[in-house]
């Protein structure tokens, strides 16, 4: 069954069981055929070393995707968007988005984010005991991302309803093989949130998020700036020392990836999180018992349910890889739910363990992409989940739990739980 479920394993022809586990077919490529085609100048590469490899080497595997989306979306709006993101792009333009991102998500600055994400994931809770029933996602675990991530943009608390279905259709673009309908929700979610960052640049005294905040003289943000130390857009809009500066289509653009980044991955980290300690009760009464752990347990909940699936990148050379000698210009897909489970890699990978120690996992990508928000991730990962277990150790399923049925990015779209 390996051998033959590896050599014809294709994204545009998935099993009927693959979104509910698709770690028996990751285990088959990686034994069978860890350098899997994927068509014409396409590869599936599913070992950890390997993954690791191509991540830590960015000359020779590009993660610029104008070819490839090029070809996926086209002239569109999906397009502009994705090509002009951090984490779709090489130096010089990755580097200097990274580093304005990077020098406003600072130890300290994470530290001092932790009072506001704990009154945050309490009033949730406060919330929830009130109901006494509540959906995982939708009333817990998405709630948190797109509150840190609105106040990091600055976004007014009472514009934030739109924002996580627009992250949802912009990030479904990104699966493999997306059908027609995806695709043009995606557009129309790029296109939409443009129009309301723009309609915000309008507004007088209340330029939060923007072109004007730029450009023009009378910007709210360039009058009072924020604390550049702490506010990932005031960064954004002045620029490095040297007094280089985004452009105003480079700004929008960034704005809209810090969104999407940091919402759809923690939403899932937290939902994989509460569900994994369902399905493995002993070491949900571990982590009861022994709250320190959980930032191990944070950890192992991103290596065995990794929230992002797939990275992609290009190769800028020629190169060998598992004795072949591969093409410039071959489109890499890297299966980071594959390299996590790596027996290669970690001991007794098929098994949850939330003390594992090292648990270098690949969830965060690694090398010069390492994602730039993963101490943010991590810090509303573990208050999510150790507050709810100390305000409801008890809690059960109230119905089955609705898998999000995406190959890319791994989550649930409905976890019913009763809180006892």
């Amino acid at each position: 069954w390996a051998r033959e479920t590896a050599k014809s394993f294709s994204f545009e022809r998935l099993p009927s069981d693959f979104h509910d586990n698709p770690y028996p077919y990751y285990a088959a490529l990686r034994e069978h055929a860890p350098v899997h085609p994927l068509g014409e100048g396409k590869i599936l590469v599913s070992r950890y070393a390997d993954v690791e490899r191509i991540y830590k080497d960015p000359q020779t595997f590009s993660s610029d995707k104008k070819i490839e989306f090029g070809a996926k979306y086209g002239a569109s709006p999906l397009f502009d968007h994705h090509t002009t993101s951090l984490v779709f792009n090489d130096p010089p333009l990755h580097s200097r988005v990274r580093r304005l991102i990077a020098g406003a998500l600072t130890p300290r600055a994470i530290a001092e984010m932790e009072d506001g994400v704990v009154r945050l994931v309490d009033s949730l809770l406060d919330r929830a005991d009130a109901l006494g029933s509540v959906d995982l996602i939708d009333d817990y675990a998405a709630a948190i991302p797109v509150e840190v991530i609105g106040n990091l943009l600055a976004v007014p608390r009472e514009e934030r309803g739109p924002l996580r279905g627009w992250s949802l259709a912009i990030l479904g673009a990104l699966e493999p093989f997306p059908p027609a309908e995806k695709l043009a929700e995606g557009n129309q979610a790029v296109l939409d949130f443009l129009a309301y960052l723009e309609r915000l640049a309008r507004r007088e005294g209340r330029l939060t998020l923007h072109v004007r905040v730029l450009y023009g003289r009378d910007g709210h943000r360039r009058r009072r700036p924020g604390d550049p130390d702490k506010d990932i857009l005031t960064r954004l809009i002045q620029g490095e020392a040297s007094g280089e500066r985004l452009t105003q289509h480079e700004l929008l653009q960034n704005c809209i990836f810090i969104l999407n980044a940091g919402h759809e991955t923690t939403t899932n980290l937290i939902g994989n999180g509460l569900q994994l300690l369902i399905e493995w009760p002993e070491a949900r009464s571990r982590l009861i018992a022994e709250p320190e752990l959980a930032r191990t347990a944070i950890e192992e909940m991103l290596r065995f349910e990794s929230s992002n699936q797939l990275g992609n990148r290009i190769a800028a050379t020629a190169f060998e890889l598992d004795g072949k000698r591969l093409a410039e210009g071959t489109q890499i897909t890297l299966c980071i739910g594959a390299a996590n489970r790596d027996p290669g890699q970690f001991s007794g990978p098929e098994r949850f363990d939330i003390a594992r120690h090292p648990n270098r996992h690949l969830a965060f990508a690694t090398g010069i992409h390492v994602c730039a928000g993963m101490n943010v991730a991590r810090l509303e990962g573990r208050i999510a989940i150790n507050r709810f277990l100390a305000r409801f150790p008890d809690y059960e399923p109230s119905g089955p739990p609705v898998r999000s049925r995406r190959v890319r990015f791994r989550g649930f779209t409905s976890l019913p739980a009763r809180l006892r």
